[in-house]
């Protein structure tokens, strides 16, 4: 069969590696004398790893993060004493398979976001669906999304994704309806899917945010339970000449 042929087949299939490569393997095969198992084995090998460097960066950029962190790029001596002790654990990524919450608490500065970010990539890499909301765009998607009585098309991702990240709770707060809407959608992931969120305020000024505090006791009772609280209380490290 030539290797014309071949690429039209893996095009037909949706092999992309075979299709943009075959010739190259072709000529490998014959100048190494490689049997056809281990010519096969190989071409088959090289296709399912770039399928799956291809499904890494699909579920990055579908996560929607503003920008991109990793983890390898975190000073963990600039971190919050809290966070870097905590930090080894929280990269073996137990805590999406267990569908447990993380919280960090904070001033600016202290890295609540970048780790949130670094994590959420390192879930995708792995396999896990992510999704990035910032609190006040989320709020008011959901606002937006129920005047036009729309709102399964975002309830389904509350429901399913791996690892939902909602950063910067605390920032705005917002009216009764938006915090019913907020509880709403966090209560169909307890204690199933992992959220994790990031807040510049502890959790006894919550009340200013979500107004109602029945609402806020029972949003807080929900986010913590079987959940990692960490605190990110230290110095900014925006402030630090680079």
């Amino acid at each position: 069969m030539s290797a014309a042929k071949i690429k039209e087949y893996a095009k037909a299939l949706r092999l992309p590696y075979i299709s943009a490569n075959i010739e190259e393997e072709l000529t490998k095969c014959m100048n190494l004398g490689l049997t056809p198992d281990e010519f096969l084995t190989e071409l088959f090998q090289n296709e399912a790893i770039t399928r799956s460097e291809n499904s890494k960066m699909i579920r990055i950029k579908n996560a929607g993060f503003p920008y991109k962190k990793h983890l390898d790029e975190l000073d963990a001596q600039r971190l919050p004493r809290e966070a870097a002790l905590l930090l080894p654990g929280l990269k073996s990524l137990d805590f999406v398979a267990k569908g447990q919450n993380l919280i960090e608490y904070g001033n600016p500065g202290t890295g609540k976001t970048h780790l949130a970010i670094g994590l959420g990539i390192e879930a995708a890499m792995a396999g896990y669906s992510v999704k990035y909301y910032s609190v006040p765009q989320l709020v008011n998607r959901l606002k937006e999304l129920k005047t036009h009585a729309n709102l399964l098309s975002i309830q389904k991702q509350f429901e399913t994704i791996d690892l939902m990240i909602l950063d910067e709770l605390g920032y705005i707060s917002f009216d009764k309806e938006g915090g019913e809407l907020l509880f709403t959608h966090l209560s169909m992931r307890t204690e199933r899917k992992s959220t994790i969120i990031t807040t510049n305020l502890t959790f006894d000024k919550w009340r200013g945010i979500f107004i109602d505090p029945i609402l806020t006791t029972a949003i807080i009772d929900r986010l913590t339970h079987n959940s990692f609280l960490i605190n990110m209380i230290g110095e900014s490290n925006r402030h630090m000449a680079v």
